[in-house]
Parts: C-alpha cells; structure tokens; sequence
C-alpha cells in the first residue's frame, strides 16, 4: 500500500460541487493499493501514517506525530498512485489492485482510523474528486508498506 502525505493547513474534497469532506490542520493522505496488499499492509499503513512525525514541536523541528497535534485526517482513494511510470509516455497500472479489492481495502483504512483518531474524513472511492489543499510547508512524504 502506499500512502502519499501532506501537511496541510486546510483540505477538502468536493464532487459534483458538493463538500464531502474537510480538515483543518493535519494530513491529506492519498492512498493507493497495489495488486497482493491486505489487511495487515493496510494497518500497518494507517500506523505509519498516524505516528509519522512530521509536525513541529517548540524548536521547530518535525518531531510531533498526528495523534501528537490531534490534527484531522483526510484519506482520498488513488489508484494512479500504483502507476508504472518507468518507460514510455503512459503510466501501466498492472500493478494497481482491481477495484472491488482497492476500495475494500481502503474502506479497511478508513473504519481502523476512525477508531483509532478522531476528526477522519474520507474521499469516495471511484468519484471524480476536486481535492484542494494547503500544503503546510511545503511538507509532502511518501510512505509504502
């Protein structure tokens, strides 16, 4: 699985120009699943993500996790994510789960995290999505379990 986060001030994510989602201070996190994740990868992920420290303590250093901040959490669903980009002019996505396996998956993220933290929002998996941010920082790091 791979999860691409981003410090954000402000975030959201808007289809059919409807709000569905919104966080302040905290992490969007697009989430993308690869042919052979599971449950296990996926919890592993949301670990990663939740304890990740990329926020700044009193000297200014990214020491503080989310959990540390209690900052929201948005999780929007990426297929492009698992693209093969290594040849050519056109990514391959072989290597991206089907989609009934991805959006179960991502789902299996999503219900662990609101158990787990509060103030998650989620994105709709296979919607066309507006997502707009702030990136705080700019702060962008790309975790794969």
């Amino acid at each position: 699985m791979i999860g691409l986060l981003q410090r954000v001030s402000l975030a959201r994510v808007v289809v059919d120009a409807e709000v569905v989602a919104e966080i302040g201070p905290g992490l969007l996190v697009l989430v993308g699943v690869e042919r052979g994740d599971d449950e296990a990868r996926a919890e592993r992920l949301l670990e990663r993500i939740l304890n990740y420290r990329v926020f700044p303590d009193a000297d200014d250093r990214m020491n503080l996790s989310l959990r540390d901040i209690a900052g929201g959490l948005l999780l929007v669903p990426q297929f492009t994510l698992a693209a093969d980009t290594r040849k050519g002019n056109r990514p391959g996505f072989s290597s991206a789960a089907k989609p009934d396996d991805g959006q179960c998956l991502f789902n299996h993220v999503y219900a662990c995290a609101r158990e787990l933290h509060a103030g998650v929002e989620k994105g709709i998996f296979g919607a066309d999505m507006q997502v707009s941010l702030t990136n705080d920082g700019p702060v962008t790091f790309w975790l794969q379990c």
